[in-house]
Parts: C-alpha cells; structure tokens; sequence
C-alpha cells in the first residue's frame, strides 16, 4: 500500500494492480471509495488494459493466431506491477510486457498510470508506450467505485447522478454473457439527473456510447458532499454496481466488451486504439471531491 495526501485528501493505492484503494477527506475522516467487501465486490477500482469487459468466448485474433484474456486484462490484481515515482502529491507505477505477457497479448509495451493530488481532486494519467515497430492494439479504462450511502440516515436510493449537459440517450444492452447484444434501451430523456437504485444494475452495466456530458456527479438529496468525474478523455462511460451493493462504479472507457457477433479480430474490435510502432498515448479522468 502506498499513501499520499495533501490537506483535504488523503488516498491510497495499492501497488498489486496500481488499484487506488482508499479517498479519504482529511478534515472529516469521511471514506468516498467503496471498501471492498469480498462478500459482495472485492474491489475498489481496477485499471482496465488492454481490454474492457469480456471477449467473446474469452479469445481474440490477431493474424491469424488465437490469444486468450480475461474480462478487463491483465492490469487489474497483476503482483507485476510496481511502484516507479513518487513525490509528496504524486505515485507512478508501472507494468512491461514480459514473456508470459506476450502469450496473451503480443504486443511490447510499457503501461504507466499516475495518481496526482491536486487540492481536492485526484487526477488518473495513463500512458501508454510502444516498444515495438507494429501498431499495437488496445483498450483502456478505469473502474473507480464509489460508497454510497456514506453516513448514517442516507440510503442508497437518496443518490442520483447529474450529467453536465441534458441528455436524451440510450444504453447498450449486455447479454448475460457479458457481451453487447445490439439491442438500446433509452434511460435518460431530456435530463441531466438519472436515480439511483439497486434494480437499475439487474441487467448489468449501463453502457453510453454517445454522452454529451464529459461531467457527471454522485449526489445525495441529504448531504452537500458531491463526487464528480471528469472523463473528456474517453469517449464511453459505463455505471455499474452489483445489485445489492452499496456503491456506484463510474467507469471511463476507451474500448467496449465485444459484441455478441463479433467475428473476435482485435483489428477490427470496437473502440479500439491503434497506436504505431514507438508511439506514446496519454489520457486522464479526474475524481473531485465537494465536502
């Protein structure tokens, strides 16, 4: 585990997976990140690479060899992942591609992710590298829960979430496989609020293709404490929770799971990144906490 705050926030991170594992207001001791309860969500929020969801049968192809991941990649619990900077406001770590690594996933690559405090805001660099001299193939995203109810006389259904702009928008079924199905179910018309409640997880994620928004804020009716997400970086936003979980997951993506007719090519994979041979791809997502 490894800690840093300033004087409003205090997170922790831990270094198996680069999983930010604790927000923690320093003035108030409140926790803002789902605790991990292995009985319900063991997590706190994974970091998505090189996939996001699952895969078709849990394989892909790339010319003409068959590769074998698990949903969300190989970043997400991985021991091999280590600490590589930090300073007083700021933790760098860092996962290369290895021989084992390369079984599943053929590309040379090194994957960098940051966590900055800024004031009252942490902000998520991912950096992505190309070793190598063929266009490497992937995805990208983040997973960050966040508790709510937070304190006594709250319940889950006093939450809702604000877009930053008014939307009219549908999201993208999941089958019970994990993959997207074709079909749209409309959730959000003409609004910038969606509630909050345990039965909108009973079909799975939420999945929005085509938001507006690069805003959106878990609020309570019964408090002022507000958690804001800023995902301009990402042109997807998945919300998640199990169905009797206490929590929201807030998830920016640059990729989705794959779809359910999927002909399981990488090349031709939805919302994938094509990076060339010895280039480099940034983005970020920045958590605000309001108290």
């Amino acid at each position: 585990m490894h800690t840093i705050e300033n004087n409003l926030l205090r997170i922790t991170v831990k270094e198996i997976g680069a999983e930010l594992s604790r927000i923690q207001s320093v003035t108030t001791g409140m926790d803002y990140l789902w605790d991990g309860n292995p009985d319900i969500w063991p997590s706190h929020a994974p970091v998505l690479f090189p996939i996001i969801g699952e895969l078709k049968e849990g394989t892909y192809h790339y010319k003409g060899n068959s590769y074998q991941l698990n949903r969300h990649g190989f970043v997400r619990n991985n021991p091999k992942v280590k600490l590589t900077d930090s300073s007083d406001n700021s933790l760098r770590f860092t996962l290369s591609y290895d021989e084992d690594l390369l079984l599943a996933y053929p590309f040379r690559f090194e994957f960098n992710i940051s966590y900055t405090l800024e004031e009252n805001r942490i902000i998520v660099h991912h950096e992505v590298k190309n070793l190598g001299d063929d266009t490497m193939l992937f995805s990208i995203g983040g997973h960050p829960a966040f508790r709510c109810p937070r304190q006594s006389g709250e319940s889950y259904d006093d939450f809702y979430l604000e877009f930053d702009q008014r939307e009219s928008v549908s999201r993208w079924m999941l089958t019970d496989k994990g993959l997207l199905s074709g079909e749209t179910e409309q959730v959000l018309k003409d609004t910038k609020n969606l509630p909050i409640f345990h039965r909108l997880f009973d079909q799975d994620a939420l999945v929005f293709k085509d938001l507006k928004s690069t805003k959106v804020s878990l609020k309570s009716r019964k408090s002022d404490q507000v958690v804001a997400l800023y995902f301009s970086d990402f042109p997807y936003l998945g919300i998640w929770a199990k169905p009797k979980g206490d929590y929201v997951c807030l998830e920016p993506w640059h990729g989705v799971a794959d779809s359910h007719d999927t002909d399981q090519n990488l090349e031709t994979k939805e919302g994938i990144i094509r990076l060339q041979g010895g280039g480099t791809f940034t983005a970020s997502y920045t958590i605000e906490i309001t108290e």
